[in-house]
């Protein structure tokens, strides 16, 4: 391994917060297959064993965790919440969080073809990297990394596993703490047909509680229930915001419309 290899790899590890003695396992946790196969040289084999390895103590580990944090779930409630968060969005969205598509080993075709970028592939290399880590260190320092990194999208997917989803949870918040349904305005509808954005405020009598955007306004009122809820995660309560203008009965929807 030459030395701007090395220095890279020890900048990746200072960015996950864990220090490898054994580099090489980070090293071949970045190197896809497509690399591999243009250098058949190379001490060591592709990232895909690491990954199935890796899928593993991710979800032994994330499963721990919820048993522990949410005793009275069923079964049925913790292999949701478990789903929720082991899945290519949010592993390759904590990916693109430590630049990991920056370090990867890619072939010449995979490299033009916008490999570094690709969801799928960014995913898989972080399910490498815990492995990686898994084999370096054993399984309670890479679970100590995985519950903190993890914890904050277990709180987010526990509000879906008890509720139906975000407008359910809000509408039952408000309507205990205000005596009323929350209401959806459409505040905007951009773009072309094919591709239209809509943004909609979440409302509570004269107050615009938060707004959301989305490409249909289904979307648009999960979203603003989404930011209304995590505000009132946040503080305990109901955040304050002054409203433009009173929304017209025609333009708004109540919190038990789908």
């Amino acid at each position: 391994m030459n030395e701007d290899r090395l220095r890279a790899l020890r900048e990746l590890e200072e960015q996950l917060g864990y220090h490898f003695e054994e580099i090489g396992l980070l090293d071949n946790a970045l190197t896809h297959r497509s690399f591999a196969n243009e250098n058949p040289s190379l001490p060591y084999r592709d990232n895909e064993r690491l990954e199935f390895l890796g899928d593993a103590v991710l979800e032994l580990a994330v499963s721990d965790t919820l048993m522990k944090k949410f005793p009275d779930y069923t079964e049925g409630q913790l292999s949701k919440l478990r789903a929720s968060v082991v899945n290519e969005q949010p592993l390759a969205e904590l990916a693109r969080r430590f630049r990991i598509g920056e370090f990867l080993l890619l072939g010449r075709g995979e490299e033009t073809s916008g490999g570094r970028m690709k969801p799928s592939l960014l995913a898989n290399a972080f399910e490498s990297v815990l492995a990686a880590m898994y084999l370096d260190g054993g399984f309670d320092q890479t679970a100590a990394i995985i519950r903190r990194l993890f914890e904050p999208l277990i709180e987010e997917g526990a509000i879906t596993v008890v509720y139906r989803d975000y407008k359910t949870a809000v509408q039952e918040i408000i309507q205990t703490r205000f005596r009323e349904a929350p209401r959806y305005l459409l505040v905007s509808e951009t773009g072309p047909d094919h591709d239209k954005c809509f943004e909609t405020s979440l409302v509570i009598g004269e107050r615009v509680i938060a707004t959301g955007k989305g490409k249909n306004k289904k979307e648009a009122e999960q979203q603003a229930a989404r930011m209304a809820m995590e505000e009132i995660r946040k503080n305990d309560t109901v955040p304050d915001a002054d409203m433009a203008g009173k929304p017209s009965p025609a333009q708004t929807t109540t919190g038990g419309e789908a």
